[in-house]
């Protein structure tokens, strides 16, 4: 159905306001694309509430003619999900003005934020309450809580407090129909039915919008100590991690696998950054263990353990930070892989996860895979050992795929293999990035049909209209 795009307008700015409703192209540019460039929208406007009322407002406007919803945050996102699709009409709505923390409960370690509200934001008002909010990846400074919530978001500290299903404590959803469902509580236990939030958490905006949240705080931490370590193959890096959790229990603060290609770019596209150590091992772990009670000797810890790992020839070479700053050097080559990759070329990164005794059979598996199938392509490897989400990245080389079709067809190839490596070895084809648009057909061809069916069931029962975030997740 043609919609007038003006009236549209005019509709949406009674609602927020003038200024607050974008339809000219040059206007909208920067909100129509994804972060990588893969995915161009064509959403007939950009809608920007600043409170849930809004929020509810511009759904139910969107209800009575028809037009589909698509949510965005700080669309950091890397499978399209923030992004509207060519299918239907659709408006996105872009929660970054719902911008704030509404309450802070420090005796009851929670925050509760509003969607729009910045990751790094979040994690300083905790700390100045002396707490801190876990949750810690590469786009901290620009992804947003909804965002965060929608694709139940992991990062780093996974190992040691879960993914953002974890972190959620109570949500405020605005449902397809207008409606506000208010399920802001604070609560650790409360068996009182279903769980209803968690339909929300990694649905990617397919069954309502995520306007604020209750999120889980933990007592800040007084002490750390960070080192980069050099292991001679996958098997050590997992054999290594179960000593370090024999060691110093649940301290581990984040324990992440680089491979030596993907440390490699980082340093030549890294705008500066340098390795601590020569790179010349297969791998490496960057290691942070960390506790609340300010007595306790991270530093005298760590180098201990690490002389055990030595002995055990779990480890080849160590390096320790010695002070904050050179920490935050060596963790800054985790956190800046996604922009060194996109500037070393055409980078197809997959999301999946194994279990973690079968790491070491995965990562040579699609590594030797994709060499054979895939020519022009440098593979990478990163990501979160300690709960076997493994990030296989292929950077493809401009030369040899020099059109964006033959950058599709060689990253569909390289996602095949990964996707069917992951399934042989009892994994998932996404483990913290979602579907979004990317993987809705490899979702179709790896999910029992029982799941799908059950999924398409919820979808049916909270969105009978197919309005919210069409496309993703399920066609």
């Amino acid at each position: 159905m043609p919609h007038d795009t003006a009236a549209l307008a005019a509709g949406f700015a009674r609602i927020v306001g003038s200024s607050r409703v974008l339809t000219a192209v040059d206007e909208m540019r920067a909100y129509q694309h994804d972060w990588r460039g893969r995915y161009q929208g064509s959403a007939l406007a950009v809608v920007m509430p600043g409170s849930t009322q809004e929020v509810a407002a511009v759904v139910r406007l969107c209800a009575a003619l028809q037009v589909a919803i698509v949510p965005q945050g700080g669309n950091t996102g890397l499978t399209g999900g923030a992004v509207a699709g060519d299918d239907r009409p659709a408006v996105l709505l872009n929660l970054s003005r719902m911008n704030r923390i509404r309450e802070i409960d420090a005796a009851n370690n929670s925050l509760t934020a509003e969607a729009g509200c910045i990751l790094a934001n979040v994690r300083e008002a905790a700390d100045v309450q002396q707490r801190q909010f876990p949750l810690l990846l590469g786009s901290v400074g620009s992804c947003e809580i909804g965002g965060l919530v929608s694709t139940n978001a992991g990062g780093t500290g996974v190992l040691r407090y879960g993914n953002m299903r974890e972190l959620v404590l109570g949500l405020e959803v605005v449902l397809p129909d207008g409606s506000v469902w208010d399920g802001l509580r604070a609560l650790r236990k409360d068996n009182s039915g279903y769980d209803l939030k968690q339909l929300f958490i990694g649905a990617e905006g397919t069954l309502g919008v995520v306007t604020a949240a209750v999120l889980k705080l933990f007592p800040r931490l007084a002490v750390s100590a960070t080192a980069m370590m050099a292991v001679p193959g996958v098997q050590q890096a997992v054999d290594l991690l179960r000593f370090m959790q024999e060691q110093v229990g649940n301290r581990i603060e984040a324990f992440e696998i680089l491979s030596r290609r993907q440390v490699e770019i980082v340093v030549e596209h890294g705008h500066g950054l340098q390795s601590p150590m020569p790179l010349e091992a297969p791998f490496y772990i960057l290691m942070e263990i960390a506790d609340s009670a300010p007595q306790w000797a991270a530093g005298t810890e760590l180098e201990q353990t690490l002389q055990g790992a030595f002995e055990r020839g779990l480890v080849l070479d160590a390096v320790v930070a010695t002070d904050m700053a050179k920490a935050e050097r060596i963790w800054a080559l985790r956190h800046n892989i996604s922009e060194s990759n996109k500037r070393a070329g055409f980078t197809v990164s997959n999301d999946t996860s194994v279990p973690v005794s079968r790491l070491p059979r995965f990562i040579p598996l699609v590594t030797e895979r994709i060499a054979q199938q895939v020519p022009g392509a440098t593979v990478c490897h990163a990501g979160h050992i300690g709960d076997g989400n493994i990030h296989v990245i292929a950077v493809l080389s401009r030369e040899v795929h020099a059109t964006p079709e033959q950058c599709e067809a060689a990253a569909a190839q390289v996602n095949l293999i990964v996707h069917e490596a992951s399934v042989e070895l009892g994994g998932s084809i996404s483990a913290e990035h979602g579907i979004g648009k990317m993987h809705v057909q490899r979702l179709e061809r790896f999910k029992p049909a029982i799941d799908l069916q059950m999924m398409r069931a919820v979808k049916a029962a909270f969105d009978p209209q197919g309005l919210m975030n069409p496309g993703k997740i399920l066609r």
